[in-house]
């Protein structure tokens, strides 16, 4: 099936099956190895991108579904130059153990953000329910957000 998808602002001519997973299209045919396959069932979060500026868990995302739409991946969110706020901020507070889980959580974690600029801890908590982190960093995770919650950038790009 052939179909267009913008990722990360560029616009790509694709030919696949339209049940093709979004996260096999991003990964395989773009090339983009930021967004990782965890449980293929959505159940996770490892897989999260945003399409049409909502989190979408890319593993259980039949490509079909974001054809014509537009999608995020973690590859996106900063600048070629410089690294988004929450980027930033999961290094200034140790977050990744292994890493795996981590673009799922930045991105889930960035759109809370563009959603509620100033969320409260419970708002946090509950935005970031949905993936997991085998490494447990849980609090690491929120403080990262509270950081970039209560900066000057408010959860933009840094």
């Amino acid at each position: 099936m052939a179909l267009r998808l913008t990722v990360n602002g560029q616009q790509h001519s694709l030919d696949v099956e339209a049940d093709t997973p979004l996260l096999w299209v991003i990964r395989d045919e773009l090339g983009l190895k930021g967004t990782k396959f965890g449980c293929g069932a959505g159940l996770c979060g490892a897989c999260t991108v945003h399409l049409n500026g909502q989190p979408a868990r890319s593993c259980s995302t039949p490509v079909e579904m974001a054809a014509g739409g537009r999608v995020e991946t973690i590859e996106g969110l900063g600048g070629s130059d410089r690294l988004h706020a929450l980027q930033e901020a999961w290094i200034a507070q140790g977050v990744p153990q292994c890493g795996y889980c981590q673009s799922g959580q930045i991105m889930s974690a960035a759109h809370l953000l563009a959603s509620n600029p100033a969320p409260s801890r419970d708002d946090i908590v509950a935005a970031m329910a949905g993936n997991l982190c085998r490494c447990g960093t849980y609090s690491r995770i929120i403080a990262a957000v509270e950081s970039v919650a209560a900066g000057p950038s408010n959860g933009q790009e840094a």
